[in-house]
């Protein structure tokens, strides 16, 4: 790893290095931007900063789709000491709304965005009576659309190890965002310490679609292979979740040795692979694919290494890992080189500083667990109880973790650093865990629990059994514990994303209550559509918000229409009015042939997931090129309003 005390430090012992962020934007479309003109392009924009006022100490809103805008900007703040801010752009109001919180809780932030992008925050501001914030923020706004003359440089500064480098937002929408804030120190400290563990050295190869605004993009896939000098590949996550066969083929091409996924990586990957052959594709190269993230599935990891074996992936390739934002990224990590591991555990026995009990796989009760090593260098790691004693080995606990690369507190949120970081530094990260014979297993979130007859149950365990339902993937489920007025104990509510009608839903609802109880011996007293699954910045669902907002009634009425299951179906209307309508309409029922579309139908009321959207703009965009933005498809979700929004379009 390169010698650097501070971000700035490293920029500029690495813009002599023949090193490059290549950005593949496409099968056959690539950037390359090497080590010397980012630098100098990071000062280019710095100087236009500095222009607009911004001085160190301030904060930089990085709003940016762009993976290299996005990077050209975090360090023109970097070089500036303007603490940037990532904040992920989305497609809905929910991100508009999170990204005017967070302009509320930094006060006087500078905003770097695109024009297009700023134009739908003025409207939402307006619509939703946040026209004041706006105004203040439009003073300190730089459009990427006006970056012209880059001649001029601004001016570097030399930061301290313990400078803020930058704040991670890691909080949903919906609640106060919660800022981790890490400094230079930190996030070197999570490089040497991430890369003594897994061996990352100038010979490797990285590439990554995982968002910039995630810290496993941003950190883990640009920082900490920036601070090893590896040569960068990153592909837009939009990319691989309209191609997503591009990745394995990317790997192959560019002999990649480090890669990564969560779960829903490899499963959205699997789906779309189907039963097309691999054997063009040579893997041997890769060493590591890094899985983490989200709670990991073994039965995705076995079936994803299944599938790949013909293009010569190698079993030791797979990597779970454990981190979080507040450590800068990596916590612990498993010994490179060896096969993935598990153990089984009956399901019942998990409560915190209790024995656990290992049961063979096919026990009725099996859950299983997978290891994820050792904690990195530079960084502890213990389990506690609720009264932060440390629990034996075979016992699940809070997980703490200190160290080097560990943050010092969440931006100007006092209550909740008392609340969370010990006087002697060790950190709560809310999650549970096990050790066994040294090594650490994931268990789940603490304030995610389900307490069912003096009994801990995993939320994510439950969910994998409720996904087995047919029509539901994953990510399309959430399990929380709920009460009701009436009830003297926690039931199990299960939320399933639902756009559909009622008579549509019942059957799905019987069969995740019927394949709970089968699998866990639970019985399941709420089965709840919801319109849509809140999840944080990093992607971890938020149950807590799905159970709030049953406790304050808002699923009641679907409720009242599901329990005595209504017969009535759904009545899809309209026929196409135009040439284009039609030719809408093709499209659309081309992607969803389960659905019978109407041209006044609402796509996202009958069920459109995310992945559908892009595949349908993806397809609108072949017929009608740079004419309907993804995002504008929210403005006008029915057929017969996009007809008219393109007629208008081409007739202009």
């Amino acid at each position: 790893m390169i010698h650097a005390s501070t971000l700035v430090e490293l920029l500029q012992v690495s813009r002599k290095r023949d090193r490059a962020v290549v950005y593949l934007e496409g099968e056959n479309a690539e950037r390359r931007v090497g080590n010397a003109e980012l630098y100098e392009r990071a000062l280019a924009i710095l100087y236009h900063l500095q222009k607009l006022g911004a001085k160190p100490g301030d904060k930089l809103i990085l709003f940016l789709n762009n993976n290299e805008q996005f990077i050209d900007a975090f360090w023109a703040g970097v070089m500036g000491g303007i603490t940037p801010v990532p904040v992920a752009t989305g497609i809905s109001d929910e991100h508009r709304h999170k990204l005017l919180r967070i302009v509320r809780k930094l006060g006087k932030p500078f905003l770097y965005t695109e024009a297009k992008a700023f134009e739908r925050i003025r409207t939402f501001a307006q619509e939703t009576g946040a026209g004041e914030t706006f105004a203040a923020l439009e003073q300190r706004t730089f459009l990427v659309d006006h970056l012209e003359d880059i001649s001029k440089a601004g001016r570097s500064i030399e930061p301290k190890p313990d400078d803020p480098l930058f704040i991670q937002f890691s909080s949903g929408s919906t609640s106060e965002p919660k800022g981790v804030v890490l400094t230079h120190g930190n996030v070197l400290a999570n490089a040497r310490g991430s890369s003594e563990a897994a061996g990352f050295n100038e010979n490797d190869v990285s590439l990554s679609w995982m968002p910039l605004t995630h810290d496993m993009g941003l950190v883990g896939f640009h920082l900490i292979m920036f601070a090893n000098g590896v040569q960068q590949h990153i592909m837009p996550t939009e990319l691989f979740v309209r191609r997503p066969l591009l990745w394995m083929q990317f790997a192959a091409s560019k002999r990649t040795t480090i890669t990564c996924s969560p779960n829903f990586g490899y499963r959205h990957f699997l789906k779309v692979l189907g039963d097309r052959s691999v054997e063009q594709w040579d893997l041997s190269s890769v060493r590591q694919i890094f899985n983490g993230a989200e709670p990991i599935s073994i039965g995705l990891c076995e079936e994803f290494l299944t599938r790949m074996a013909p293009a010569k992936l190698k079993r030791t390739a797979m990597y779970p890992v454990y981190g979080l934002a507040e450590a800068s990224l990596a916590v612990s990590f498993p010994k490179p080189g060896e096969e993935y591991r598990f153990r089984t555990f009956d399901r019942h026995q998990l409560n915190v500083d209790q024995p656990v009990v290992e049961v063979a796989r096919g026990h009725r009760d099996a859950i299983d667990l997978i290891c994820v090593g050792k904690p990195i260098p530079y960084c502890e790691m213990r389990l506690t109880d609720d009264a932060h004693r440390e629990v034996a080995p075979g016992r699940v606990g809070h997980i703490e973790i200190r160290g080097a690369n560990v943050t010092r507190g969440y931006f100007e949120d006092a209550a909740v650093n008392a609340e969370l970081i010990t006087t002697d530094g060790w950190l709560n990260t809310g999650d549970l865990g096990l050790n066994m014979d040294g090594e650490f297993y994931i268990t789940g979130r603490a304030k995610d629990i389900i307490f069912v007859a003096g009994q801990n149950y995993y939320p994510h365990d439950l969910e994998a059994i409720a996904q087995r339902a047919q029509e539901l993937e994953l990510n399309k489920v959430a399990v929380a514990a709920v009460r009701t007025p009436d009830a003297e104990n926690d039931e199990i509510a299960v939320f399933v994303l639902h756009r559909g009608s009622m008579e549509e839903f019942a059957p799905i609802a019987l069969e995740v209550s019927h394949l709970v109880n089968e699998h866990a011996g639970l019985e399941v007293q709420h089965v709840v559509p919801v319109k849509r699954i809140p999840k944080t910045t990093s992607g971890k669902l938020q149950r807590h918000l799905l159970a709030e907002a049953f406790a304050n009634g808002e699923f009641e009425t679907d409720l009242q229409a599901l329990r005595p299951l209504l017969k009535a179906k759904q009545q899809h209307g309209g026929t196409p009015a135009s040439a284009i309508a039609q030719r809408l309409k093709t499209i659309c029922d081309a992607i969803m042939p389960d659905r019978s579309i109407g041209t006044d139908d609402n796509l996202f009321d009958i069920g459109v997931s995310s992945l559908k959207l892009v595949e349908i703009h993806e397809n609108i965009d072949r017929e009608f090129p740079g004419q309907l933005d993804l995002t504008e498809i929210f403005d006008h979700p029915t057929i017969a309003q996009m007809a008219k929004y393109l007629e208008q379009k081409t007739a202009a």
